[in-house]
Parts: structure tokens; C-alpha cells; sequence
């Protein structure tokens, strides 16, 4: 079956990711801007990074025929220095002309500080300017419901339309409020600080399919991309259909992402084809 994985940090993984995704049902990836490992110095590093993500990766991801698109932002990690973050938003613009760029992502709390909120808030404002999806990262582990909920009260006050933000990271604690509130949320499958294949199954028969992501976030941490093809194969050992599984790991995406005339992979349906059998005697 054919797959999108929607949240992907490509710059941090090998070549055999490529080739091992494409050869399991993966036609498209996107990458959100995230952290480097260290905090960046220079507003350049950051431009560089961008033109990194938007101009190469996708080479990269087209040599085993996998369309790459990604995102720009300061990541919540490098938001508390306010002066950088701020010269960093005047170069994000002339990126939304890029033709992979999907919007501004991942943006939002780490340990939900005053620095992280403004940032927020001006990367917000920005995409709303500029027409932009926003993706939102929520916070590991202890400040997780803290931040999931400072995120809403953020939001809740500004004219943003919640069917084209998407909050990631969400689990069993925090789901049900953003999605009561109209927006998309995600499962992220990662080791330790985050959710497992079996967990987002359970989440997924608790709460439906409507407006909910899954993906791997796979990075230069302990993290793998095939946690998603292991959540596929959960699902469907739990009596779903590959149609129901489809709808789940590749229309979702798809109609997510969609809104952005940029990503072009539109929702697919399987249909039995009807063979009129021939009597060779």
C-alpha cells in the first residue's frame, strides 16, 4: 500500500532510508524544520539549513522516487533567544515561494517560557500573513499537558483556522482538547518520549480516523521510520482493511497537506478490477 510520512527529519538520516521506505509503499516525505543538536549562533545558519531542506533533500528523496517537501520555522528549542529567532523570521517569507514548502513547522513550546510564547506567537502571525499551514510541536514528557494547553489558550486568541493547523505529539492525555477544537493532531512513533505503534492503535479505536496524523519523526536520536510500517501492520492485525489502513497513513496526509496546492498526491481508493474470464477450449 502507499504511504506518506509526514513528519520526517531527512537531513539527520541516511541514503538507506530513502531506499528502504520507497521499496515498502513510501511516495512522499516532509520535513519540519527542527533542532540541530546545538543551538544555532547566526541567522545565516539557519538560512543555510532552509536551503538545505528545501533544495537538496529532495534530490536526495527523488533518486528513489520520493517527492520531498518540508517546512520552515524556529524550532521551540532555539525560540528562547528572541533577538535571533526575530532576524531569522525576516529570511522565512522569501522560502514559502519555494515549490516544496508546505508552511511554517514545527513552531511552538519546550518548556513554555515567555521567550518560546513570543516566538510562537510572531511565527503564527507570519503564517497567517503569508497563508501558510502551521504544524506545532507540544512538549516532551512533564510539560507535555502544560504546554499542549498553553498552545490552545495561544491560539484560542488568534485568527487562525484550526482545519489548517496540525499539533503534534499528542497522547492519550492530550488529544481530546485540540481535537474538540476542530484542529489536526499527530501520533509521533518514537522511542522513549513519545508514543508506540500499539498506543497509536489504541488511539485510533478510541478517538476514529478523522484529522489524525501518524508519523515517525525519525532524527539523529534513537528513532527508526519503519515505526510507521510497524503501526501499518498493527492496525491491519487488528481486522482493519487495507482501504481503512490507506485512508489512515496515506489519504490523511494527503488531504492535510493537500490544503497547500504545492504537495499535488491527492487521496486514493482501491477498486476491484472486473476481468471478463475468456473460455480458451
Amino acid at each position: 500500500m502507499q504511504i506518506i510520512q509526514p513528519h520526517y527529519h531527512a537531513i539527520a538520516r541516511t541514503a538507506q532510508d530513502y531506499e528502504r521506505m520507497a521499496m515498502s509503499g513510501v511516495v512522499a516525505v516532509a520535513e519540519p524544520a527542527f533542532w540541530a543538536g546545538f543551538d544555532r549562533l547566526y541567522p545565516e545558519t539557519f538560512v543555510d539549513y532552509f536551503r538545505q531542506i528545501s533544495e537538496f533533500e529532495p534530490t536526495r528523496a527523488a533518486e528513489y522516487g520520493i517527492k520531498h517537501y518540508c517546512w520552515v520555522a524556529v524550532n521551540p528549542k532555539e525560540a528562547e533567544n528572541p533577538t535571533l529567532s526575530h532576524e531569522v523570521l525576516k529570511h522565512m517569507p522569501e522560502f514559502y515561494e519555494k515549490p516544496n514548502v508546505l508552511g511554517v513547522g514545527e513552531i511552538g513550546f519546550h518548556k513554555t517560557t515567555k521567550n518560546e510564547e513570543e516566538i510562537f506567537e510572531a511565527q503564527v502571525e507570519q503564517a497567517i500573513k503569508y497563508d501558510q499551514l502551521i504544524l506545532i510541536h507540544t512538549p516532551h514528557l512533564q510539560d507535555k499537558v502544560r504546554g499542549t494547553k498553553r498552545t490552545l489558550e495561544v491560539l484560542a486568541h488568534m485568527n487562525v483556522n484550526p482545519e489548517r493547523v496540525w499539533i503534534d505529539h499528542v497522547e492519550e492525555h492530550t488529544i481530546r482538547e485540540p481535537l474538540e477544537a476542530g484542529y489536526w493532531v499527530g501520533f509521533t512513533l518514537y522511542p522513549i518520549t513519545k508514543c508506540s505503534p500499539k498506543r497509536a492503535c489504541d488511539m485510533l479505536e478510541m478517538y476514529g480516523h478523522e484529522r489524525i496524523l501518524v508519523n515517525s519523526s525519525a532524527d539523529w536520536g534513537p528513532s527508526d521510520p519503519f515505526t510507521l510500517q510497524q503501526c501499518v501492520v498493527q492496525y491491519r492485525a487488528r481486522g482493519y482493511s487495507v482501504q481503512d489502513a490507506i485512508e489512515i497513513f496515506h489519504n490523511n496526509p494527503a488531504r492535510f497537506l493537500g490544503q497547500n496546492p504545492k504537495f499535488d498526491i491527492k487521496p486514493i481508493q482501491l477498486e476491484t478490477i472486473e476481468e471478463e474470464i475468456t473460455d480458451m477450449v
